[in-house]
């Protein structure tokens, strides 16, 4: 069989798929490792926070790496260290004689492949042949939408029918996913943005660009406007609205994800000459709109209202971050891509962190969490419009070139 560029996106998209099981599997146990461990709920919270601290390690040190061993190679292992982690959660809590122990080893191995996919997929996507790079960065973007998605139905069925008590089978299964993104990498073609562009500018240069600095600042509110409600959707249903949990995980961030994918498949069609930016600014208002929505209503119906908003709002954020950057930074190369992929772990680390100690800190009331994460957008408008002066005060003064 002859392996194509066809092949090698397939491989990225399985690659943000298996991201988003390890980023959404095991805030769907929350409330059912609560009650099967004893877990409080801040001791959920620093999982998330092990996870993306993790994830934050691998970015900065992935530039090296990938320098030693190359793309394909820490593709590969990246889904190795995913299925190693996902499936290790029916395995290290109840071999260990601390459970607590073992979650938090999966978590760190898991959060090794995440963050490398992290990396990585954006600036393969972007090295690939394409018309409209921009669309084609959207349209990866939107397969972590629709990977969360599919996490959320097929768990919830799975264990509608054979109950959540055997959560450790399902885990093992998702673990499935990411061994086949390995496989795919060990044949398909991989391009380089070094070898699709030519020369390029070291990261010395790229990090004094003003440009630069104001877009990891995007990237940070990008992760932590999406991850402060998809993480803690699943328990603010249950536990704040009082809902069923296959209920609350259909009509919280079932539809998060989902309205997320959507927004990001139709985000995807936009060309190259579109101003993101305008785009970015609309999402970041609508956003804090969805999380005063479902933080303040009395009604379960409206706050999982509240709770889709935000997932349509948030899903150009982060590929229209990327993108903004690949075109307004010239010479910004594969190290660039992975410090805006640190700045927006270190927005994912922040925005359920955030949540999670506030909630905790207020008698687990979840929606005083929420409340605060509206900081998140509003930097994120601050930050979008200092880019915009600048540029224009750039253009104004003759200095076109960024």
């Amino acid at each position: 069989m002859e392996f194509t560029f066809k092949h090698t996106r397939l491989a990225c998209y399985l690659g943000y798929i298996s991201q988003a099981i390890t980023t959404t599997f095991l805030p769907l146990l929350f409330v059912r490792l609560g009650g099967e461990f004893g877990f409080s709920l801040q001791r959920l919270t620093v999982l998330v926070t092990v996870t993306f601290f993790s994830e934050i390690f691998i970015d900065a040190l992935s530039p090296k790496i990938i320098e030693k061993v190359g793309y394909r190679a820490a593709m590969i292992f990246a889904g190795i260290c995913s299925a190693v982690g996902t499936a290790g959660l029916a395995v290290f809590p109840f071999i260990l004689k601390d459970s607590y122990a073992g979650f938090v080893i999966c978590a760190l191995v898991y959060a090794v492949g995440s963050g490398l996919y992290e990396v990585l997929v954006s600036p393969i996507i972007e090295a690939c042949p394409a018309s409209n790079k921009a669309r084609s960065m959207a349209l990866l973007h939107s397969f972590y939408c629709w990977g969360c998605v599919a996490v959320v139905l097929v768990s919830t069925l799975f264990f509608g029918v054979f109950g959540m008590e055997n959560w450790r089978i399902m885990a093992a299964l998702w673990a499935l996913i990411p061994i086949l993104s390995a496989v795919l990498f060990t044949r398909v073609p991989i391009r380089t943005l070094e070898e699709e562009r030519g020369e390029v500018g070291s990261f010395a240069e790229t990090a004094k660009n003003p440009v630069f600095i104001m877009m990891c600042a995007v990237m940070i509110c990008a992760g932590a406007s999406e991850l402060a409600m998809s993480q803690w959707a699943s328990a603010f249903a249950e536990a704040g609205l009082g809902v069923t949990k296959s209920v609350g995980d259909l009509f919280g961030p079932c539809a998060f994800a989902a309205l997320m994918g959507i927004s990001r498949t139709v985000f995807s069609r936009i060309n190259d000459k579109t101003d993101i930016s305008k785009i970015l600014i609309v999402c970041a208002l609508v956003c804090i709109g969805g999380y005063m929505l479902a933080a303040l209503s009395t009604e379960p119906v409206a706050a999982l209202v509240g709770c889709g908003i935000c997932g349509m709002a948030v899903a150009p954020m982060w590929p229209g971050a990327f993108s903004m950057a690949a075109k307004e930074i010239r010479g910004g190369a594969t190290s660039m891509f992975a410090a805006l992929a640190l700045a927006g772990d270190l927005g994912c680390t922040a925005g359920p962190t955030v949540v999670g100690f506030i909630s905790g800190a207020e008698k687990n009331d979840i929606s005083r969490g929420l409340i605060f994460s509206v900081i998140f957008p509003l930097m994120m408008i601050i930050c979008l419009i200092a880019v915009k002066l600048y540029k224009s005060r750039k253009a104004k003064n003759g200095k076109h070139a960024l």
